[in-house]
Formats: structure tokens, C-alpha cells, sequence
């Protein structure tokens, strides 16, 4: 097959079935439905499989140079929201709203792209509604999501669901080690540890600090075994991801500030006059609400991690042991297998869901972190 013919669909991966619905579709105008929702765990391909999506449906078949120019986000006819905030707000939906009832400029639709649909507070959602139940007959909405239940009903009502399949732990080991040239070890241990999260198995695998920092934090854990315990291992790996999150955002806050500056003109170093002081201000609000959700990203992943080792736990105390996701530490969970009985396990488990709950709520995260670990030690809930 050529690569125009493949163009909008190589970064797809793993994703035949819905691959083949979406060309379908994309191919049918006079059965295109107008309104989807893709769902699919974290690190499915959600956002690749829409981008890929809206570059079929925007540019016309043959078309390489629309196709690349929706992939790269900059095809006027394209409109992504891909917030980096805690929550989608009125603001940025209505935004979208707006832009939907324009007409395509240069191609056949215009596409709008909401990614983490999942974030929308009810409020949020009711400002969709309508632009979703009767959008112009050339405009297509594209939501993204983990599943349907995180969307209320009246917008999974809208919508035409397509689910992802999730993809077998050995298939990510070796699309990563293919893309990044690990040794498949690293690679099938990047993929298990990520629960098969291709991007997060990616930067497992290409990172030894990452990899020893989720090890460290995961033995901590182990060692709780009271109150003081606790709050030190709640405050190391609130730490941890602080300064992950600070590593992962500091370089593109610098570059964006500069961007920002010489785009008005301000030579680096000079001061900035009073006329520009509010568009900095306003990049530097912007740049705390992504480096909240970063923070607050990170911290439920060791919480995702925590849930993958007492889940091993589970498994172990009702007798199986050949798919338990942390194998490096099955002598230490063999160990409190034994000593544990399984509601005490349950316990654990659920206070772990509490938690990632709690903090989607704004709890403070190193109270969170040390009230989940407090019942970890106690197998009581405070």
C-alpha cells in the first residue's frame, strides 16, 4: 500500500477493528454520523486514532499534504482541545461550541477534537448538548475518553461509541523496543509495570530514573508499618512528583515564555513594558494550572502502581501467579500474601480508589497520600 494511502492511519497501532470503522465512515458521507466518542484506557491510541480520523475526513483522498497538516494540528478546518488543566472549563467548551457551527474552509469537514472529554463537570457537558444533537452537516465531533460512564448519559445519547481493544503486554514490549531499540527485557518489563500504557511503557523503558524511582516508591509502601512511616513515605513520593512533574514542564514553560517574548518584540533580558505585562501573566496562570495537573497526573500514577502490587497481592492469596504485573517483588508480596488475609487486601484497594477520587476533588495531595498509607499499615480505614 502507498503512503498516501496509509498516511493518515501509520501512527495507529494495534487498532484494526476501529481502523477500519473510521475509514468506513470517513468513506460514506451520506451515512456519516456526526458526533463520536472514542473510548479506550489511558495509552490506548485515543488521541492518535482521532488525529488519524480527522486527517481522513478534512482532506480529500490523495490529499498528502492536508493530511499532514491535520496530524500536525495546524490545518484550519481542525480544532483540538487538549486541556492540561484539572478540569475542562465553560469557557474552553463554549469556545468549541463557537467554532463548530463555522463552515469548512479548505476541506470537506471541519472536525472538533475533545480530548479527556472525561473532564467535563455537568455544567460543562450541558454546554455540548446541543451543538452535539444537531451539529452543520459538515461538522464532526470527535470526544475522547476512558469509557462511556465517565460522560453523562445525555451525552453518550449524542454520540456513536467506538471502543478501543487494549493491547497484549509482549505487543507494546516489542512496538517499543522496535521504536526506541531497548532490549525487549527492558521493553516487556517497561509494558507490564505501565499495564500496557504505550506511552508510559516508552518513557519507562528509555528512562532508568523513572524505573528506579517507581521501585522505590513501591518497596517504601512495603515498609509502612505505622503512622511515622506514613507520613515519611506520603512525603517522598509527593516529592518524587513534584519534581517529576517540574522536569516534565520546566523546559516547555521557559520556551513558551520566550516564544511569547519575542514574538512582541522583547529581546531576552530586556524588561517587559506594562502593555505586555497581562499576556505574561496570563502564559504564567496557564503554566501553574498544567504544572497542577501534572503534579496531580503523576501522583495517580504511583497510586495506578500501588493498585497494579495489591492487586498481585490478590492474586497471589487466591492462588495464581502467572500474570502478576510487579514480578520483581513477588518474594515481598508472597510475604504479605501470607500475612494479610484477602478483605484486608480489599481494604487496601479500595482506599487506593478513594484516594485517586479524593484527589480529582483537589484534596490535598500529602494528606491524601497519608491517610491511603495509614490504612495500608493498619488495614483499617481512618
Amino acid at each position: 500500500m502507498d503512503a498516501v494511502a496509509t498516511l493518515p492511519w501509520a501512527d495507529v497501532w494495534g487498532q484494526d477493528e476501529a481502523v477500519a470503522t473510521l475509514q468506513a465512515a470517513a468513506a460514506d458521507p451520506a451515512g456519516m454520523t456526526h458526533a463520536w466518542l472514542i473510548t479506550g484506557p489511558p495509552g490506548s491510541g485515543r488521541s492518535t486514532l482521532a488525529a488519524a480520523f480527522a486527517a481522513a475526513l478534512i482532506a480529500e483522498p490523495g490529499d498528502e499534504n492536508g493530511m499532514r497538516q491535520v496530524l500536525a494540528g495546524v490545518h484550519p478546518d481542525l480544532t483540538a482541545l487538549r486541556t492540561e488543566g484539572v478540569i475542562i472549563s465553560i469557557k474552553d467548551a463554549r469556545a468549541l461550541v463557537e467554532r463548530s457551527y463555522f463552515s469548512p474552509s479548505l476541506g470537506r469537514y471541519r472536525v472538533i477534537i475533545m480530548e479527556d472529554a472525561d473532564r467535563m463537570v455537568e455544567r460543562t457537558s450541558n454546554v455540548l448538548l446541543k451543538a452535539l444533537e444537531e451539529p452543520p452537516e459538515r461538522t464532526v465531533w470527535i470526544l475522547c475518553a476512558p469509557s462511556e460512564a465517565d460522560l453523562l448519559p445525555t451525552i453518550r445519547s449524542r454520540v456513536r461509541v467506538l471502543r478501543l481493544r487494549e493491547p497484549d503486554v509482549d505487543d507494546v514490549a516489542r512496538l517499543i523496543s522496535q521504536r526506541t531499540g531497548v532490549n525487549l527485557a527492558i521493553a516487556e518489563q517497561s509494558a507490564r509495570h505501565a499495564q500496557r500504557h504505550i506511552g508510559m511503557a516508552q518513557r519507562l523503558a528509555t528512562d532508568d530514573a523513572a524505573r528506579a524511582r517507581r521501585d522505590d516508591t513501591l518497596r517504601g509502601v512495603l515498609s509502612v508499618r505505622g503512622v511515622g512511616d506514613a507520613v515519611e513515605v506520603a512525603g517522598r513520593v509527593v516529592q518524587a512528583a513534584t519534581e517529576d512533574a517540574k522536569t516534565l514542564t520546566a523546559e516547555r514553560d521557559e520556551l513558551e515564555r520566550a516564544t511569547l517574548l519575542r514574538t512582541v518584540g522583547i529581546a531576552e533580558g530586556a524588561a517587559v513594558p506594562p502593555a505586555v505585562r497581562s499576556q505574561l501573566s496570563a502564559l504564567e496562570d496557564e503554566q501553574k494550572r498544567r504544572a497542577t495537573r501534572s503534579l496531580r497526573d503523576g501522583i495517580d500514577r504511583v497510586l495506578t502502581d500501588l493498585q497494579s502490587m495489591f492487586r498481585d497481592v490478590v492474586l497471589l492469596q487466591f492462588g495464581r501467579d502467572t500474570d502478576l504485573i510487579n514480578r520483581e517483588l513477588e518474594s515481598d508480596l508472597r510475604a504479605l500474601a501470607a500475612a494479610w488475609s484477602p478483605q484486608r487486601t480489599m481494604t487496601v484497594l479500595d482506599q487506593i480508589a478513594a484516594t485517586r477520587r479524593n484527589l480529582e476533588q483537589n484534596v490535598a495531595p500529602t494528606l491524601a497520600l497519608e491517610s491511603m498509607l495509614v490504612t495500608v499499615a493498619s488495614g483499617r480505614i481512618p
